[in-house]
């Protein structure tokens, strides 16, 4: 049964959802008649409660996706089909030290929260007070941010901690702050970012092939839902389509002596000649008349792109 303190979900007979928290005499007044917060705490999970008007309610433990849904915004959050997304590929979880930057509403941060458990560390900053004590606030609503640390601190003068696993940047120009993170992060670290448009990916991929940065990926996360019809399973009309571009990387110091078992096919001494032209580096073997073989190549795979 629901604990005094705790937030439920109570879900109306036309599918509307409601989160309330379970306090003496914080009934739910709603179209469907007023619904008892007295019979919500006499009631298990999974069951059902009625209003006045004897209407069914059902009663859930809300997921985390419903808490993200209920969090008070003065920001664009990130979308949970992100969130999923970005705590996996950063290896949010147990023991782990991640650093944010962009707290804003506190959707993410609440998330990594989730995920970290009690042994886990997150330090976000964000350069806005205002937005920072939203984000505890709604962080302290959700039952969640014991292991969160808050900075009220803009980024352009550095990170407040170091010796991090990952760190996720969501801010509007990345790439004016990727020299302040080799010193908050471990070698190897796991690193995000997201931005909504193909120009501020383009900016942050020329700063992060600057280094000391590898294994970048650029990608979106797209959910289309269908409609849980048995004889008639199709797809929704409508879907959740771009929200923003997640961009990947590893903190990653050069190593030269990996350079000669680099994969040079066709397409990627063409991508390495203008890397390389773009940061005034000698050109590779081979494009000024160097022997033959000098750089390993392999034969084409039948790709088009160049």
């Amino acid at each position: 049964m629901p604990r005094i303190g705790e937030l439920v979900l109570l879900v109306s007979p036309k599918g509307k959802r409601y989160l309330r928290r379970v306090e003496p005499g914080a009934d739910l007044h709603c179209g469907d008649g007023i619904v008892a917060m007295e019979d919500v705490m006499g009631a298990d999970f999974g069951t059902i409660v009625r209003s006045h008007s004897g209407k069914p309610f059902r009663l859930y433990r809300p997921a985390l996706p419903d808490l993200l849904r209920g969090i008070k915004r003065q920001t664009q959050v990130i979308y949970p089909k992100d969130i999923g997304y970005i705590c996996m590929r950063l290896g949010v979880g147990p023991g782990r030290k991640i650093i944010e930057s962009g707290s804003g509403s506190g959707g993410l941060t609440l998330a990594m929260s989730f995920f970290a458990g009690e042994t886990g560390e997150i330090h976000t900053h964000e350069a806005r007070e205002e937005f920072m004590k939203l984000c505890r606030k709604n962080l302290d609503w959700a039952g969640l941010g014991s292991n969160v640390t808050l900075y009220h601190q803009d980024i352009k003068d550095g990170f407040l901690t170091g010796d991090a696993d990952a760190l996720f940047l969501d801010v509007r120009d990345p790439w004016e702050y990727l020299h302040h993170i080799p010193a908050a992060v471990k070698s190897g670290a796991m690193l995000g970012f997201l931005v909504p448009t193909v120009d501020q990916v383009s900016r942050l991929l020329f700063g992060l092939e600057k280094g000391p940065y590898d294994e970048v990926e650029v990608c979106e996360v797209l959910v289309r839902g269908w409609k849980p019809v048995p004889d008639r399973l199709r797809p929704m009309d409508r879907m959740v389509a771009h929200t923003g571009f997640l961009i990947f990387a590893r903190h990653q110091e050069q190593i030269d002596a990996l350079d000669a078992y680099k994969y040079m096919g066709t397409r990627e001494r063409k991508q390495e000649s203008a890397r390389r032209e773009r940061l005034g580096l000698p050109p590779l073997r081979g494009e000024t008349g160097g022997e033959a073989g000098d750089d390993f190549i392999d034969e084409p795979d039948g790709s088009c792109e160049d």
